[in-house]
């Protein structure tokens, strides 16, 4: 046997024996892979389990990331999933890790299956680590205004017409990172400030394909480190 064929077989060895386990009815899964930590485009494809194996539908499609790569975020478990860089409040990187999708969420009224909030002008996503309201999309007219950092979740750039709220930091540590949102790339393909964008009809089709009695989850993370991640019966070629 070559030293390349054995390198691929202990690959292969590797990836199945540290398999993530999901949370028990988790059968749609959305994936992003990217070339490295510091790279700010990647690959997202969604996945399906059927019996006791996963299957791609559909077509991958084109992401952008955040300007400064990825780095390990804070997910289904709260923890730190692995070596590498830290997300943290404003450092650009999309966070890496497994995510729950909350909600979907637009600006005006959707047919989508699966839980949808209408963003308005009072709308609001808090990134100020100080605010009780710290990672959380709210209405500034019901609040507090303790914050002195927030994004407006409707503005004339559009591209939160349609987006996915990400569970990053879901138990809302100050200064771990927040707002973290699938949504719609602009025009020229630029990096984001942190979030996974692509193009509308990619996005749409997404929203439209989640399934809430399927509980879907967001995996993502560079190649080097995703395969911890995975389910272990998820053809990992398809990914490369």
């Amino acid at each position: 046997m070559t030293k390349m064929k054995l390198l691929k077989l202990l690959v292969i060895f590797v990836n199945i024996s540290v398999a993530a386990t999901l949370p028990e009815g988790t059968s749609q899964l959305l994936i992003v892979t990217s070339d490295s930590w510091r790279s700010n485009h990647g690959v997202l494809s969604r996945w399906e389990k059927r019996g006791e194996s996963w299957r791609q539908v559909g077509e991958s499609v084109p992401v952008v990331l955040g300007r400064n790569g990825m780095a390990w975020g804070r997910g289904i478990d709260g923890k730190i999933a692995g070596r590498g860089p830290i997300k943290r409040e404003g450092d650009k990187r999309s966070p890496a890790g497994i995510f729950e999708l909350p909600f979907l969420f637009g600006e005006g009224v959707a047919d989508f299956r699966y839980p949808y909030r209408r963003m308005t002008r009072f709308s609001l996503c808090v990134d100020d680590p100080r605010s009780r309201s710290y990672n959380r999309i709210v209405d500034r007219r019901k609040v507090s205004a303790d914050y002195h950092s927030a994004e407006r979740m409707k503005f004339p750039s559009g591209l939160y017409r349609y987006g996915i709220f990400v569970a990053h930091n879901p138990k809302r540590i100050p200064g771990a990172g927040s707002c973290i949102f699938l949504h719609i790339r602009k025009p020229g393909g630029a990096p984001t400030v942190g979030c996974t964008a692509m193009r509308q009809k990619e996005l749409v089709q997404v929203m439209r394909w989640l399934d809430p009695r399927r509980h879907p989850l967001l995996i993502q993370a560079p190649r080097e480190a995703i395969a911890p991640l995975l389910p272990g019966k998820l053809p990992l070629t398809k990914l490369r």
